[in-house]
Formats: structure tokens, sequence, C-alpha cells
């Protein structure tokens, strides 16, 4: 009898070990990579874009210069995290990091655009720098005009994300306005920098 207790008590205790949860298993993990510019299959995630499309004079293009893999498919869910980190070495300018969503804000009745948020990046010249942006410091714009300051992002439904040279001039920042520009990219990841609650 005794025996048949000792196994009934260790079985009763492997599956309260078995049925209890834990938070931390529950939890995503603190940062994770969204882009990691690594290989060509990484690159054609990214469209290249450039004034001349619309009848400017800038030209651009993409290089890859290291091998690897990192899939994506569908939305990028960022709801776990509140900020975008990437390390970057560029020429000196500020860029401007844009994140587009889902479109659940809609400034314009049956607008089938995505939602897009921006934010600035300063490209400090000639040195790998890793810069960290708060979901919260993206703005909402439609058409290069900020929607509403107040608005927040569905971080949930990321379908893209973009990095373009910002053209105007600035005093801010060593260099600005038209000209070359060169900037490299590493990572981008989501990081999780206060607790969830």
């Amino acid at each position: 009898m005794s025996r048949f207790r000792s196994l009934l008590q260790a079985s009763i205790a492997a599956t309260k070990r078995a049925l209890a949860w834990n938070v931390e298993d529950l939890m995503p993990p603190s940062e994770k990579f969204v882009f990691n510019f690594n290989s060509k299959e990484e690159l054609k995630r990214w469209h290249l874009h450039s004034d001349s499309e619309f009848g400017g004079l800038s030209t651009a293009s993409l290089e890859i210069t290291d091998v690897g893999s990192n899939e994506f498919n569908g939305f990028i869910d960022l709801e776990s995290y509140d900020t975008l980190a990437m390390r970057v070495r560029g020429d000196g300018r500020c860029y401007i990091s844009t994140i587009y969503t889902d479109n659940w804000l809609s400034t314009t009745p049956g607008q089938q655009e995505n939602n897009s948020w921006q934010a600035l990046v300063y490209a400090p010249k000639n040195q790998w720098h890793v810069t960290k942006i708060p979901l919260h410091q993206y703005v909402a714009k439609y058409k290069g005009r900020v929607i509403s300051s107040e608005t927040e992002m569905n971080p949930s439904r990321v379908v893209a994300m973009a990095l373009s040279v910002n053209a105007e001039r600035d005093v801010r920042v060593p260099i600005s306005g038209p000209g070359d520009f060169r900037l490299e990219i590493d990572w981008i990841k989501a990081l999780r920098t206060t607790d969830l609650i």
C-alpha cells in the first residue's frame, strides 16, 4: 500500500508540474530579428525606390556583402515589443525610418493604402552605430503630412518597413540637402525594454 501511495504521489506531483504554466515560458524573447541583412534572399524582401520614378534626378542601389538566411511571410508582429533597433553605418546624414501597418486608420473614406509611421534616424559617418527608436516616437503620416501626433500605431500588423534619405536641409546634422548618400544596415531588431503587464 505504501508503494502504491508513493507512486500515486509521484504521479500527482508530475501532473502538477506538467499542468503548471510558467509565465516566462509564454513571454516572447526580449528581442527578435526583424531583418538580418546577410543574404541575397533577405535583400529580395526590400524594394528600391528613388525620386527618379517621379521625374527626380536621384538614383539608388542596394547590395548585400555577406551570406546567410532569414525568412519572413505575412505580417511582422511587434505587439510584444516597444522599440525598433538598427545597426547602421552611415555618412553623417539623417534618414527616415518608415513602418507600414495594415490599414486600420483611415484619413479618406475607402482608402486602401497601408498606414505609414515615420521617425528620424541619424547615421554617424563611417562608424557602426546601434540606434534605438521607441515605437511610440513613430508619427502617423499620409503623403508626407502628419495625420495626428496623438494616434498610436498597431504594432501587431506590420506589413513593411523602409529607410530613405532625408534630403531636406537640416542644420542639426553635418550633411544634409541634395548629394550622394550611403547607408549600410547590418540588422534590424525589435526590442522589449519594459516588462509586459
